[in-house]
């Protein structure tokens, strides 16, 4: 059907509703029930609103399922309204008389069915897309003029020799994978969260078991839903091979980031939860993403630091192998101090501190060298949770030391220099003696 055709059947329905009888009464019946129902909904609507802010204890999917209601207050309304009046002028007068209330009725109702249903969609703007598709297409079909849509649509083609490419494939294409697509979302989704609660599984190999598993779902999501709608992919090998190979050279190092990213999961050398040092980044690893790692540090910086740095680069890994951590702290006692009271009481003072291992690591205390004005001392002792720091358990030991060294009057020195003055006369160059 042409467009011309198209606008001629818009003119003659235009001008039957403006022709007084049952059509023009069906559409005022329409139009007072769509009134009544909208000033019912500004009345009521605020105080629902006030009724729902004064319940307490509700969970979030019910306040979410009443905020819904609420935006949707008078198309419900007009819903049960028309189909009531549908029903009772289907008894009283001829079918015909009541059909276009029928046809508002029922689109109504599937409007709002469209609406709830679409709440599954998390995302906000392609919720509204898929909302609006689904009530354009409801609405087509519920007044019969579907098939001549579609075939205006299936007109409006792009033609270059056997290939042939029409707006309404296009549109068939994009709902087609997009359904596919979701379902294998919601797939993955449930996949993933059953491997990431089995704990049989390293959380290395949970990553790299939820990544392929995206990664199939989504592919045959894909190709399913190209070939559904007819698109043959053997013409596009030779084309799609080129691009792979320009994308090759110019996508280098991404494409070495996703490769070093499965290397990582494969060979288990960083997993999330681990503590690592890579130059003056420290921090534990918060997720293992196919580009890039997330380091997170104690002062709430997040770095992202690209999977080629941790293969090729000198990576410090504190829970690689087990989580005990050794830390070392240097102090100096003077000379007058017996160094066998020393180091045990730095051992006892280290074991009292918390998050310091007693058991099977005990702390220990050597004597590293005599210094100018001190004996040194190195005090090691161990930890097994990084993730909580460095700096502050070594200031807490430290603190614990200068509280048992002050209880037992053990002196830590510090460097102090004499200045002693051989010639007391000392005569300033452009002055006599006597000033």
């Amino acid at each position: 059907m042409s467009v011309s055709e198209i606008w001629h059947l818009v003119i003659s329905f235009l001008t039957t509703v403006a022709t007084p009888g049952w059509r023009q009464n069906q559409v005022i019946i329409i139009l007072v029930l769509m009134a009544l129902c909208w000033m019912f909904h500004r009345v009521c609507g605020n105080t629902l609103d006030r009724w729902v802010r004064s319940r307490e204890g509700w969970s979030k999917w019910q306040l979410r399922l009443i905020v819904q209601i609420k935006r949707r207050m008078g198309l419900i309304l007009f819903a049960v309204l028309s189909f009531a009046v549908y029903a009772v002028m289907q008894q009283v007068t001829w079918p015909s008389r009541s059909h276009l209330i029928g046809v508002a009725s029922n689109l109504a109702a599937v409007w709002v069915g469209i609406a709830f249903a679409a709440q599954m969609v998390s995302n906000r703007p392609l919720r509204r897309i898929v909302t609006w598709a689904l009530w354009i297409w409801a609405t087509l079909h519920f007044l019969s003029v579907s098939g001549v849509v579609a075939a205006f649509l299936d007109d409006l083609a792009l033609e270059v020799g056997d290939f042939r490419i029409s707006v309404l494939g296009v549109i068939t294409a994009i709902a087609v994978i997009g359904a596919l697509l979701a379902l294998a979302r919601i797939t993955s989704k449930t996949t993933a969260a059953r491997i990431r609660s089995n704990e049989d599984i390293s959380p290395s190999m949970q990553v790299l078991a939820v990544k392929g598993v995206q990664v199939v779902f989504y592919g045959c999501a894909f190709f399913l839903g190209v070939k559904a709608v007819g698109i043959d992919l053997t013409g596009l090998a030779v084309l799609s091979g080129a691009i792979g190979v320009g994308l090759g050279f110019g996508l280098q190092k991404v494409v070495s980031n996703l490769v070093s990213g499965v290397i990582i999961l494969l060979d288990k050398s960083i997993k999330p939860g681990d503590v690592i040092s890579l130059g003056e980044t420290f921090g534990w690893i918060n997720a293992l993403g196919a580009r890039y790692v997330s380091v997170v540090t104690r002062d709430g910086k997040e770095y992202l630091i690209p999977n080629e740095d941790l293969i090729t680069g000198q990576v410090v890994n504190w829970s690689h192998s087990n989580e005990y951590v050794r830390l070392d702290i240097f102090f100096g006692t003077s000379y007058g101090c017996d160094p066998h009271q020393v180091r045990k009481l730095a051992i006892e003072a280290a074991a009292d501190v918390e998050r310091v291992l007693s058991h099977p690591k005990l702390p220990v205390c050597h004597i590293v060298g005599f210094g100018d004005s001190s004996v040194d001392y190195i005090l090691r002792f161990w930890i097994r949770d990084p993730t909580g720091g460095l700096t502050n358990i070594r200031g807490n030991v430290y603190l614990a030391l200068w509280d048992t060294f002050q209880a037992h009057d053990i002196s830590i020195p510090f460097p102090q220099r004499e200045v002693r003055v051989l010639n007391e006369e000392i005569v300033v160059a452009g002055t006599d003696a006597t000033g």
